[in-house]
């Protein structure tokens, strides 16, 4: 079992990377999260890591954080939930803000994840809430009170995160991005973060 890789970032998109480790290529699928927190390219990168070994091929899947890796673990050990569906899910929220969208039961916020019905939603939620009851353990440091039952969640930066993902849809880099919206208060609306961040990327809004 590969548990982690370090090597020179190669190649990155908003779904994958290539890290040269000493000489050989490894790709990995990655979320969006993981994607705006890699080095530049020719840089370092430490990636933790989980492997699908299936008839046909094996596919790398990279972390940023140990705890994203973790909840990854949890959501392909639904049924019915692959690793890309699990990417999906973690580009979308971070960990934290997965964990109170499933202790409040928003089935909202979990199906406005991309391939995510309302029964999936709901298996989701049933399922992840029945883990973190038994692992205790696993509950984010930073993860907010539990919010009242039916109440939804406001995940923190979530117009940060918006933009942040149509930057890299439109084609930039996660570098890009990341430097296009520093500085950038979260508060703004999605549309007033583009227009700055396009702004600086010297495009127009």
């Amino acid at each position: 079992m590969i548990s982690q890789l370090r090597g020179t970032l190669l190649e990155a998109t908003a779904a994958a990377v290539v890290l040269d480790v000493s000489g050989v290529g490894f790709e990995l699928g990655v979320s969006g999260a993981t994607a705006a927190m890699l080095p530049q390219i020719g840089k370092e990168c430490r990636l933790y890591t989980r492997m699908q070994v299936r008839e046909d091929a094996m596919t790398l899947f990279g972390f940023a954080t140990k705890e994203e890796r973790t909840m990854f673990d949890r959501l392909v050990s639904i049924t019915g939930v692959g690793p890309r569906l699990a990417l999906a899910v973690l580009s979308k929220y971070s960990v934290s803000q997965l964990y109170s969208i499933v202790m409040a039961e928003d089935e909202k916020s979990m199906s406005s994840v991309s391939g995510v019905g309302k029964k999936t939603a709901q298996r989701l939620i049933l399922e992840l809430k029945s883990v973190f009851a038994k692992d205790k353990g696993f509950v984010p440091s930073d993860a907010p009170t539990p919010l009242p039952l039916g109440a939804v969640a406001a995940p923190s930066d979530t117009s940060l995160d918006d933009a942040r993902a149509a930057l890299l849809s439109m084609g930039f880099s996660p570098q890009e991005a990341e430097l296009a919206l520093e500085g950038f208060d979260g508060s703004m609306r999605v549309e007033d973060l583009l227009a700055g961040a396009l702004k600086r990327l010297g495009m127009d809004a």
